[in-house]
Order: structure tokens, then sequence, then C-alpha cells
């Protein structure tokens, strides 16, 4: 970009995110402090014959995510219906009574009482869930969205992985451990609902929402909801999906470090940080590869390293030697160079989660209405639950069965390549933009400038001059979200690039000299574009220039407005002249080397025009002066 944005970290010395990032931070923090201080509890300290020791991690997961199951159709309404601000506030006192309660089963070693204190616990990260989510579209633009989904997808991991530290370390402290690990999780608390006291007012979408207390109803009535948008469904599903990939390998973890790995409880701890700090730096790059907009892109790319480091993983720990004696300690263990490559690929597999899953969110909440964000958000946390218990559940047949802990990482690496290709397939939308964004990357050095002239909602024509083939690829990259184009049907069915623009449902026009029929139906399908709310893109030469030169306008542009009228954004290319896709020696593509590899291509984006103040004249005029200004 030529602008100068304020980095995502800036976000956090502001009112309208800081003090919502660390009501958040530490609400994630103290579920763990809680579930770990718990877990080692009643594994290492006592006896409770109804919970053995090999059982209470599965019973504790168990009971903190029931609630998701039972509750998020509810929470989901409740956050539609009342301003989020006031929720957070009424959650976070909640969380007080709550860890008041565990503070009492804590000193008292009270197993029951913790068990409920978690369900509730489970409770209030459900109600907080779809508010979070929903909160943030409202508060952030649309520049600013994939880096603040960033900094809080990094923030849960960071506090996830303190708050596991934290409970672990607490509760061993010889004779006041509990005691310790119950106060700090009241602590917690307090210090969360005195950061939730800042959160600006967060006025609810839908006030008079009669609530629909059947949770059963309510989530197949937001799944149907969801369903309107393909695009959003599949994002519900791709989420879930990620979910299941991680919690196969954390509740792999402490049985990976000791039987595979050959570690003892620090080595588990290692992976839990390796893991923890990956998703949290694949979030933060979001926006710094998405250049601060909601690139879809990085979903094929992040599945990609998902598959490839997973499957490496399982090679890079089948003959793995073990230690002579006892475990490995973590200094044993970092000092043996087999090591190197299973922990480099633990990094990588969680950085690409990172790089997956932050554009998904982005992407829902931008495009799902405003008045049922929360409860398609309170859904997708019910999806999410289903695919983690079906996780735990497929993760311990394979074992049952004889399959290697690194035989269930090699077969969750695969099946993640292959859902990746099934729902890339069925919305090419991710594919295309992953094209695209590979390509602006990579062949050329891209810069946007007037980037927030394109509207992120509603109709609009995109018109562009035409020097490449790749035009429509770059104008994808630039855009927040799909355009539709109507371009020449010769360009249309270009061998390579005719698949990529058939994926992007580009509309062939022929010559109305050559084709009546075709030419009237490409202008009805054009009008239907705008008149579902899209964006369509037209370059108005009628065809790729020859010389680098701005053709004169041809009128397709005024049959399109006179019967819809909508904005007209005017944008220039620059620089595409001479590259491998012009036709500056005559054939396109036909002499690979005529520019080197991140050649500099810019695109001027102009003000919209009003329908009214549009004439193929004064369109050529706009995209001539936005040519003629250099981006910078």
């Amino acid at each position: 970009m030529s602008q100068s944005h304020p980095s995502q970290f800036a976000l956090l010395r502001q009112r309208r995110f800081a003090p919502f990032f660390w009501t958040q931070f530490f609400g994630a923090g103290n579920d763990n402090v809680l579930k770990f201080a718990f877990t080692v509890l009643v594994t290492y300290q006592l006896q409770v014959s109804w919970l053995p020791s090999d059982k209470a991690g599965l019973v504790i997961s168990a009971v903190f995510i029931l609630p998701f199951v039972l509750l998020s159709a509810t929470s989901g309404q409740l956050a539609d219906k009342y301003d989020k601000a006031s929720m957070m506030r009424f959650i976070k006192s909640f969380e007080i009574l709550i860890m008041l309660l565990a503070l009492w089963g804590f000193v008292g070693q009270l197993v029951p009482v913790l068990l409920l204190c978690l369900f509730l616990m489970g409770v209030h990260s459900t109600l907080f869930g779809p508010v979070k989510y929903a909160y943030l579209p409202q508060h952030l633009n649309d520049q600013e969205i994939t880096g603040g989904n960033g900094m809080v997808e990094m923030g849960t991991f960071v506090a996830i992985l303190l708050g596991q530290l934290a409970g672990g370390l607490l509760v061993v402290v010889p004779g006041i451990g509990p005691e310790l690990a119950g106060g700090a999780c009241l602590a917690i608390a307090v210090i969360g609902r005195l950061t939730a006291q800042a959160i600006p007012p967060t006025p609810p979408h839908d006030a008079v929402l009669r609530i629909n207390w059947n949770p059963v109803s309510e989530t197949l009535r937001n799944l149907r909801l969801a369903r309107t948008d393909i695009v959003v469904f599949r994002s519900l599903l791709g989420i879930s999906w990620m979910w299941f990939f991680g919690a196969t390998f954390l509740s792999q973890f402490p049985s990976f470090a000791k039987d595979v790995l050959h570690g003892d409880v620090h080595v588990a701890s290692l992976l839990l940080v390796l893991f923890s700090v990956g998703v949290g730096i694949g979030s933060l790059m979001c926006e710094m590869l998405s250049r601060r907009q909601v690139e879809i892109g990085l979903v094929p790319l992040g599945a990609i390293g998902m598959s490839v480091f997973a499957v490496d993983l399982y090679f890079a720990v089948h003959h793995l030697a073990a230690p002579a004696a006892e475990l490995w300690t973590l200094a044993g263990f970092l000092g043996q160079g087999q090591h190197v490559r299973p922990m480099i690929d633990l990094f990588m597999l969680s950085l690409s989660a990172g790089l997956y899953s932050v554009p998904m969110y982005a992407l829902i909440q931008m495009r799902a209405l405003p008045s049922h964000r929360a409860r398609i958000i309170a859904a997708n946390n019910i999806l999410n639950a289903l695919f983690m218990i079906a996780s735990s559940l497929i993760a311990g047949a394979l074992l049952h069965f004889g399959v290697s802990i690194g035989g269930v990482f090699l077969i969750t690496g695969i099946a993640n390549a292959l859902v990746a290709g099934y729902i890339f397939c069925l919305v090419p939308e991710y594919l295309l933009r992953f094209i695209a964004f590979v390509l602006t990357r990579t062949v050329y050095r891209f810069r946007i400038q007037g980037d927030t002239n394109i509207p992120t909602t509603g109709p609009a024509i995109i018109v562009c001059n035409h020097v490449s083939f790749v035009d429509p690829v770059l104008l994808m990259a630039a855009s927040p979200r799909p355009i539709r184009f109507l371009m020449d049907s010769r360009i249309f069915r270009t061998p390579g690039l005719g698949l990529f623009f058939r994926l992007a449902k580009a509309i062939p026009i022929a010559p109305k000299n050559e084709d009546p029929a075709a030419y009237d139906a490409a202008f009805v399908a054009a009008d239907q574009v705008l008149a579902e709310g899209d964006l369509l893109g037209i370059f108005p030469e009628g065809g790729i220039t020859d010389d680098g030169t701005l053709k004169p306008f041809k009128g397709g542009v005024m049959r399109i407005l006179e019967q819809r009228p909508v904005p007209v954004i005017p944008l220039a290319l620059q620089n595409l002249w001479g590259s491998f896709f012009s036709r500056v020696e005559g054939t396109a593509m036909s002499k690979p080397f005529r520019r080197g590899l991140f050649s500099r291509v810019g695109l001027n984006v102009g003000r919209g025009i009003a329908a009214e103040a549009v004439t193929p004249e004064a369109l050529h005029h706009e995209v001539g002066q936005l040519l003629a200004t250099k981006v910078v």
C-alpha cells in the first residue's frame, strides 16, 4: 500500500479495542489456570476413585465443552439483542462468582465443586464467544478487521499458554498450592471485570429480538441462515475443521512428548509453547500479508502449510532414538540435533493454522448480516465443539486400533489436504484469491493507491484500462470482495487463464455483430450481478491495448447504467505494459523473460462517480488522470 497505516499494535492504545482485548485475554487465561490446576490436582495429588487420573483430562474437557453445545444458540441471540459492552460486564461479574466458588473448591479440595466450576466457566466462555466476534466489526473499520482478529487470536493463545503454565506451577507449590491456584483465579477474574468496565458502549443490532430458548431449533435456524451465503457457511465449516485439526495435536502432546519424543513433562510444555507461539505469530502475520484487508487468499496458504508440516512431522519422528536411560530432560532434548526438525514442523504447522483461521473469522464478520452476526458465530461455536468432540473420538479410535501417535498426525495432515481441497472446489473464491495473492507478491511488487475508494458493500461498477491478460487477477487482489468481470469472450477462452476466469464466474461477451444473442445475454447477466449487490468489473476499451496507450471507451457501461444506476469506480493499472502478459511485442505470453520477477506494478483507484455524471468521455478522462498520477 502506498498509504501509511498504523500497525495493528496501535489498537492497544485505543479505548475501542484495548479494554476489550485485555478482557478477552484475562478470560482465556483464567479458563486455563482453572482447567490446568484442576487437572494437575486430580492427576498427581488426589486419588479419586470415580475420576481416575488417566480419564481426568477427557472428563474435564468434556465438562468444559458441554455448554458450547447446549447454550451457544441462546448466547448468540443475547449478543444480538443487548448492548455488547453491558453483556461483557455481566459475564465478567459472573466469572467472579464462579471463582469464589472455585476458591472454596481448591481450599477444600472438593472435586465435585471444581467440576461444577469448570462447567460454569464453559457457560462463561459460551456467552462471551459470540459477543467477542460480533463486537469487533462495530468498532474496527474494514482495513483494521484482519489486524484486530489477528491480535485477538494471538492474545488468546498466549493467554492459554500463560494460563496453563501458571495453573500447573501454582497448584504444586508445597503446602499452599491449591489455595494459590484458587486465589489466582479470583484475582484474574477481578482484573478482567475492571478492564470490562472501560469497554465503550456497543449498541445491539436487533433490540426487539424475541429469544427462542430452544437450542436445537435455534441452532438449526442459524445454520440455515448462514447457508444463505455459501462463502460464510463454508467458512464456518473451515474454522470448525481447524479446531478439529488443532485439538488432535493438542490432546496428544503429553503422550507424544513421552512416548514418541521420549521427553519429560517439560518437553511436553515446550510443545505447547511452540504451538501457542506459532499460532500467535501466524495470526499477527495476517495483517502484514493481507495489506490490511480481509485476504482469504491466505487460507489456502495456511491449509497447505498445515498439511505439509503435519505429514513431515510423521517422518521426522518415525525413527527417533530414545535416550539410553531416563526420559530426555528439556536441556538434553534441546541438545539433540534429531529434535530440531520435529520442533520446526510443529511450529510451522501452528503458524499455518494462524494464517488459515484469522481470514476466515474476519470474512464471517464482514459477510454475515449484522443483525444475525452473533447468532451465526454462536452456531459456529457449536460446530467447533462438535468437531473437537469428533477429534477426540476419532483419534481415540485410531490409537485403539494400533495406529501410532505419529500415524494419527499423518492421517490428520492428509485429511486436512482432502478437506481443504473439497472446500476450495465448492467455494473457488478462496483459490482465486490465493492465486491473486501469489501473483501480486512474487511476479509483481503490487502497490495500490486509493484502495479505500473500492466500496465494501453495495453494487458498483469497476472500470479500468486494459493492459494485459492478468488485469482481472490484479483487480481481484486489490478488492476487499469478489468482482464479476464482463470480458471479451476471446480472453475468456485463453488457455490456462480461461480456467481462472471461469472459476471467477466472469461473464463472456462477444461482439454484437458476431453473436447478438450472446451480446444481449451478457448484459442481462451483468445487470443481475448489480441487482444482487455485487461488484461488476468492466474494461471499457473493449480489448487489451496493443501499443500501451489508453484507447477510447465504448458505450457498454452506459447501457448497464441506464437499466441500473449505480456508482462507477475508475481505476488505472500502471507499469504493466512490457510484461510477459502484455502485447508489447505482438503475441502475449510468448517470451517469458520480458520483465524480471518482482517488477513494480501500480493501481490507482479514484473516487466513485454517480451514475448520472457518467459518460464514456468523462470516464476516459478520469482513468487517464489516474494513469498519469504515479503510485508511490
